[in-house]
Parts: C-alpha cells; sequence; structure tokens
C-alpha cells in the first residue's frame, strides 16, 4: 500500500481542507468532549444521581459501600477508555497527516499528546470546586492511551511484515 503525503499545493485545493478536517476534527471533537467532561457536571457528585439509581434498578439489595465501589470502578474506567479513544483518534489523524514527522512518528507523537492532554485535564480540574486533580488520574488516562497505540503499532508491524512476506 502506497501512502501519499500532501503537498503545500494541496493546502490550497479546498477538498484538501475537507479531508484535513476528516482527519482531525474527529481528534478535536473528543479532546473537547474530554474537556467538558472535566467540568463539574461531571462531578462524583453529579455522576452518582445517575449511576446510584441504575445500579439499585439492575440491583436492589447492593449495599451503600457496593454502591461507592462500582461507582469508583465505572469512573475510573471512564478515564481508561476516554484517553484509549483519544489515542485511537490520534493515530488515525497521525499516519495520514500532510505532514510527513507526524506521519512517520505517529506512535511518539500520539504519546506525548495523550500524557500532555492527561496532565492539562487534571490541572483545568485543579480549578473545579467539585473536581479533584489526581496525578492517578492521569496515570490512568495514559495508561488507556498508550494500551491502544501500543495495540495499533504493534498491528501495523504485523501487518507490514505479512505484507512484505507476500508481496
Amino acid at each position: 500500500m502506497i501512502k501519499r503525503t500532501l503537498s503545500r499545493n494541496d493546502v490550497k485545493n479546498p477538498s484538501s481542507a475537507w479531508q484535513r478536517l476528516g482527519r482531525y476534527g474527529p481528534l478535536f471533537f473528543w479532546i473537547l468532549l474530554i474537556a467538558f467532561a472535566s467540568t463539574s457536571e461531571f462531578s462524583a457528585l453529579n455522576t452518582s444521581t445517575v449511576v446510584r439509581p441504575l445500579l439499585l434498578w439492575f440491583f436492589p439489595n447492593l449495599s451503600e459501600a457496593r454502591i461507592a465501589a462500582i461507582h469508583f470502578l465505572i469512573r475510573k474506567t471512564a478515564h481508561f477508555t476516554e484517553y484509549a479513544v483519544l489515542a485511537f483518534l490520534a493515530r488515525r489523524a497521525f499516519i495520514t497527516s500532510s505532514n510527513a514527522f507526524i506521519q512517520r512518528h505517529w506512535f511518539q507523537v500520539g504519546v506525548i499528546l495523550v500524557v500532555i492532554y492527561s496532565l492539562l485535564d487534571e490541572f483545568h480540574q485543579s480549578f473545579e470546586p467539585s473536581r479533584t486533580a489526581s496525578i492517578y488520574d492521569s496515570a490512568i488516562d495514559v495508561a488507556g492511551g498508550l494500551s491502544v497505540l501500543l495495540v495499533l503499532k504493534l498491528y501495523d508491524k504485523r501487518v507490514g511484515r505479512h505484507a512484505v512476506q507476500n508481496g
């Protein structure tokens, strides 16, 4: 499979702008969604008003301690998942980037994006009265992003070797 890198002339082409939007739009949308999830709207107090009734509806005999533990697990899983999706969308954008450096080093650029944005996310939460910033949450975020990036990197290597073996 031959990958084409875009030239400066493509930037002047309106279809190229649409391609760039299609490539980076989902990534930027997801970044905005993560920023919104860092507001007080998604504080533990607010998410418990949804999670607790749902848990009690499915499992009416759950103790408050068990509900709190499940709620905690759901929130930490959300951290992992939102950054796993961020990493997937970053890879999707970067491997087809018009910037040859980003295209070649998509894995490293993806890791840098995940790490920096997870730290900025927690920094943002430190200004929200109903939220608490935690380096542990950043670690969970990075684990989610790095997991996806590693799986995709291994997949690319396997596909690349497979193509060479069959070519």
